[in-house]
């Protein structure tokens, strides 16, 4: 099942399934977003 998360800085990440998602996300996180980082719980907790 294919889950989003809408970044705060208009961003929006789509994965094929949860580990995905939280690949992406945290890939993101380190390109965007330096010094900001998110367990695996809290990105699916902000996933829809």
């Amino acid at each position: 099942m294919a889950r989003r998360l809408s970044c705060p800085c208009g961003e929006f990440i789509e994965g094929e399934d949860d580990d995905d998602l939280v690949e992406k996300t945290q890939a993101h996180l380190a390109e965007k977003h330096p010094g900001h980082e998110y367990s695996r719980e809290q990105i699916l907790f902000l996933a829809f």
